[in-house]
């Protein structure tokens, strides 16, 4: 009779690798399970080995991402919700380091390949909402504006939640974000503000606050 598989078990190893990679630990079959009253062997119950911890880690990665952006409000400005959405991915990074590193380590299959396109289709959603209300021009490529506003949250993300710069460098993202978003047709009257609406989760951070009332 198959042995069920305890839930709590799969988050400790995933948690314990998450960790141990935030201290730079070397991360091995059997330094993973050093301490935590669990076996070898259950790397292998629940990810059919290491290569299938490190698939799993990352596809964690898209798990809390997915949930981050799922919850981000939609109101009334598209702007203000692409910006936001933005913020939340930075939010993700900032609070899972760790996972943010192997999220995007090409070396492992997700256990979903489609993860990170649904995370891009949010955004190509929410530009096809400012293409609709008029704010971005009609022959504005969603696709390829959605990669470009992921492409500067990913650039800041990498830079300070997991590279060099401190966290006032996340304010960078309003300015850049502005000129992408009146590069696409929007208002440069109304664009900033927008912007600094759905970015201002970033902005208390890079202050050093963390009301969570301040999330998009």
């Amino acid at each position: 009779m198959a042995r069920t598989k305890d839930p709590a078990v799969r988050s400790l190893l995933l948690e314990r690798a998450a960790h141990m990679l935030r201290t730079r630990q070397p991360v091995t079959l059997r330094t993973l399970v050093a301490g935590t009253g669990v076996s070898t062997m259950a790397v292998y119950t629940y990810f059919g080995g290491m290569d299938g911890l490190w698939k799993a880690l990352r596809q964690e990665g898209f798990t809390r991402l997915a949930a981050r952006l799922a919850a981000v409000r939609t109101t009334a400005d598209p702007v203000r919700d692409l910006a936001a959405l933005g913020a939340s991915y930075l939010a993700n990074a900032l609070e899972n380091p760790d996972l943010y590193r192997v999220m995007f380590d090409a070396g492992f299959d997700l256990e979903d390949s489609g993860a990170a396109d649904q995370t891009l289709d949010r955004l190509v959603r929410a530009v096809d909402r400012a293409k609709a209300s008029g704010r971005f021009r009609d022959d504005v490529d969603p696709l390829e504006l959605a990669t470009q506003s992921w492409a500067i949250g990913h650039g800041l993300a990498s830079l300070v939640a997991t590279g060099p710069l401190p966290r006032e460098a996340l304010g960078h993202g309003v300015p850049m974000l502005t000129a992408l978003f009146t590069s696409a047709g929007d208002e440069s009257g109304p664009c900033r503000p927008s912007v600094e609406r759905g970015w201002r989760w970033v902005l208390t951070a890079a202050s050093g606050s963390h009301d969570r009332r301040e999330r998009p």
